[in-house]
């Protein structure tokens, strides 16, 4: 069911009316928005499962069927020296990001239904997260994975207002690109964000005091999906002007994983510089295909496999942690900060980043899917 959020109930209606059956099994994938709040939220998953058990509902987010993002877990759990600093004693901070160079380009009159954070934070980001910080489950069984997700979602409190920023986007700085308000199809004075950045915590052992950072845009200067994991200072470094490491897996464009690292620059020196231990999927798996994620998870669907789709507790709990905030940036008329066109973002966003514990590099550096070439010496 990629439709309407309006028509879900009475399409799910139909279809157990006139081809539910009771011979083999049913399974309903259903597409986001998984209603608009905690409320609509509920109405929605009493509404579907009036006409179909939990087990046999499927609700798609795409991006649990991105290669980068399954291979989260295979990081995490099937390598020991990840597995043995993925805690708050070496993680300084977690930031999971999702940029896109274009606005909504007709699209507005949906999208400002729903806005950025409901878009793409709310569920997205959210799914990574709590790939990123669950805990292993106890077996590769879909509903150990899924519970391993709830129990870190449960440890997440409400996003407050002090700890979330929203842009909307104002034309490009040579007048080629028109801002979100341009768009006929948005309603004139809309303040629905088109960008937000928000902070927020897991109150558990592993995690505690460790900021996890969701950043999302439109209209923003590139294309990109990842996941960037900074780890601490080193203590009592004695090499000056040495950068943080830095865990970065690319979900897209070019799927990757690399890690930033410290290293002696080539010379009669021991100046260091900063380079990369980089897996790019495109030169190591160069033979093979990677499958878009809505084609992976729809096989997934036809066997019956849940590991990549969304239980309804899940989404209850995601629920919680945003419904707050999104009632009242819009009681509350919140005005979005503005940003060009194909910029970064609101200016006001790299001190916010900062101010929860991100560094940036001390030492220019760039990743480029070329970064891997031989150095001119």
């Amino acid at each position: 069911m990629a439709l309407p959020p309006s028509v879900f109930i009475p399409v799910a209606q139909q279809i157990k009316k006139n081809v539910y059956t009771n011979k083999g099994f049913n399974r309903l994938i259903v597409e986001k928005p998984f209603g608009k709040d905690s409320h609509s939220s509920k109405v929605l998953l009493n509404a579907l499962g009036s006409c179909f058990k939990e087990e046999e509902i499927y609700r798609i987010d795409h991006y649990l069927g991105k290669e980068m993002v399954k291979n989260i877990m295979s990081l995490r759990f099937a390598n020991i020296f990840l597995g043995a600093i993925w805690n708050r004693e070496y993680i300084e901070n977690v930031q999971i990001t999702f940029k896109e160079p274009f606005g909504t380009e007709g699209r507005g009159g949906y999208f400002d239904e729903f806005g950025i954070i409901r878009d793409v934070m709310q569920n997205h980001l959210l799914q990574i997260l709590s790939l990123v910080a669950m805990e292993s489950p106890a077996s590769l069984d879909a509903e150990d994975i899924r519970s391993a997700k709830v129990s870190v979602l449960k440890c997440i409190a409400p996003i407050t207002k002090d700890n979330i920023l929203v842009g909307q986007y104002v034309k490009s700085a040579d007048g080629s690109k028109p801002g979100y308000l341009d768009d006929d199809t948005v309603p004139q004075g809309s303040n629905t964000p088109t960008y937000a950045v928000a902070s927020m915590f897991v109150d558990n052992k592993r995690w505690k005091g460790v900021p996890f950072i969701l950043k999302c845009g439109k209209a923003l200067n590139e294309q990109k999906a990842e996941i960037r994991i900074q780890f601490r200072d080193v203590k009592d470094c004695i090499f000056p002007n040495h950068s943080r490491n830095e865990l970065v897996i690319r979900v897209q464009p070019n799927e990757s994983v690399y890690m930033k690292i410290m290293n002696k620059k080539p010379g009669l020196s021991m100046d260091t510089v900063i380079s990369e231990l980089d897996l790019s999927y495109r030169r190591r798996f160069s033979d093979m295909k990677i499958p878009e994620a809505y084609e992976s998870l729809i096989l997934d669907g036809l066997q019956g496999d849940h590991s990549n789709f969304v239980r309804d507790d899940e989404l209850d709990e995601a629920w919680r942690i945003f419904t707050p905030i999104l009632h009242q940036l819009e009681r509350e008329q919140v005005q979005p900060l503005k940003y060009v066109y194909g910029s970064r973002g609101p200016e006001e966003a790299t001190h916010f980043i900062e101010s929860r514990g991100f560094e940036r590099d001390r030492q220019e550096y760039i990743w480029t899917e070329d970064s891997h070439a031989s150095p001119k010496l």
